[in-house]
Order: structure tokens, then C-alpha cells, then sequence
């Protein structure tokens, strides 16, 4: 329990330095956030070794990740919609999440979230963190517990959208790795793919 803990109170610190306002303009987002999501991965197969034999990468898991993907992106796309007509600030702090790709490659951003920030991030989250905590507990704790704190490392941002972004999400990719452990190959997939679409292919 010490390793999970320490972990988690990393990627708390990682993550706030990312979002701070005092903070973040000092790093490079993109950098720090592959630094920070590959340390991470990196940790979990220390402190949980094989967790790899479980992850299937057949045409079925590859196709699977794809319609999760689509599916999360759409349901972003009309939460988008809704939050524009209840909130009047939900545009503009999408455009400050929007923002922090400018001046950057489109084909980097796409390399970094397709293969190391999309799947170190669920390597992390889901293999590590939520798997640890539903043996610990039981599996609704677990998954409850993992998505919270997800959705909280993002609050340093200040930015109410991305936690519920976060929230959401996490919550999606949580629940398939509640119920279908077995399709993690595939929840990895849909999470490097969702990353790729929303912020670079397909903007919402």
C-alpha cells in the first residue's frame, strides 16, 4: 500500500506542476506531461511486474479500442454542446485547454499521445492504481476511489472543464476496466486514440 500511495501522491505532484498557474508557465506541458506519465508507467511494472501478460493487441481489442474511442468523442462533442447553453464560461476555458497545443507540431503531439501518453496513462491509472485498490477493497471502491482521484490531480488547473473532462473519462475507461479487465488492451487503445482526436484530428 506505501508504493500505491507514494505514487499517487507523485502524479499529484507531477500533475500540479503541469497546472499550477505559478507553475505551469515554466515547463513545457507536452514535455513534462510524457516525462510524468512514462516515470509513471515506468514505477507501476516495477511495483506490479507482468502486468502485460493480461493486455491482448488482436484485431478484435484493436477494434474495439477504435468504437470506444469514437463513442467517448462523442459524447464529448454533446457535452460541449450542452455546457456551452448552461455555462457561460465553458467555451472559453475549453479554448484555454485548446491553447496549450499552440506552437507545437501537430505530427509530435500526435507520436507523444498515441504511444506514450495515452497508454502510460492508463498503464498507470487503470493497471495500477485502480487494479491495486479494487483488490484491496472491492471493485466499486476501487473504481470509484481511482476516478475521483483522477479527476481531482487535474483541479490545480483551476479550470472546471477539465476536471470535469477528467472526471468523465475516467469515469468511462474506469467502468470498462471494472467490469471487462480482460479488454485492458483495448481501454489502452481508446485512450491514445481519444487523446489523438480531441486535441489534434477532430477538435471539439
Amino acid at each position: 500500500m506505501k508504493k500505491l500511495v507514494f505514487t499517487i501522491i507523485l502524479a499529484a505532484v507531477l500533475w500540479s506542476i503541469m497546472f499550477l498557474p505559478v507553475t505551469a508557465p515554466h515547463v513545457n506541458f507536452w514535455w513534462m506531461m510524457t516525462a510524468s506519465a512514462c516515470t509513471l508507467s515506468i514505477l507501476s511494472s516495477i511495483f506490479n511486474p507482468g502486468w502485460w501478460r493480461g493486455v491482448k493487441l488482436d484485431i478484435a481489442n484493436i477494434a474495439l479500442g477504435v468504437v470506444i474511442a469514437v463513442a467517448l468523442w462523442g459524447i464529448f462533442w454533446v457535452g460541449d454542446k450542452m455546457s456551452q447553453i448552461l455555462f457561460n464560461f465553458a467555451r472559453p476555458q475549453v479554448d484555454l485547454i485548446y491553447g496549450m497545443k499552440e506552437g507545437e507540431s501537430a505530427w509530435l503531439l500526435t507520436a507523444l499521445m498515441l504511444f506514450l501518453i495515452g497508454p502510460a496513462e492508463e498503464i498507470f491509472w487503470r493497471g495500477y492504481v485502480q487494479k491495486s485498490l479494487q483488490q484491496r477493497w472491492n471493485p466499486n471502491m476501487g473504481f470509484v476511489v481511482t476516478t475521483a482521484i483522477y479527476a481531482l490531480v487535474h483541479a490545480g488547473s483551476c479550470n472546471f472543464m477539465l476536471v470535469m473532462a477528467a472526471l468523465v473519462a475516467g469515469a468511462a475507461w474506469g467502468l470498462l476496466y471494472r467490469f471487462f479487465p480482460e479488454k485492458f488492451g483495448a481501454i489502452i487503445i481508446s485512450h491514445a486514440l481519444w487523446d489523438v482526436a480531441v486535441f489534434v484530428w477532430f477538435p471539439i
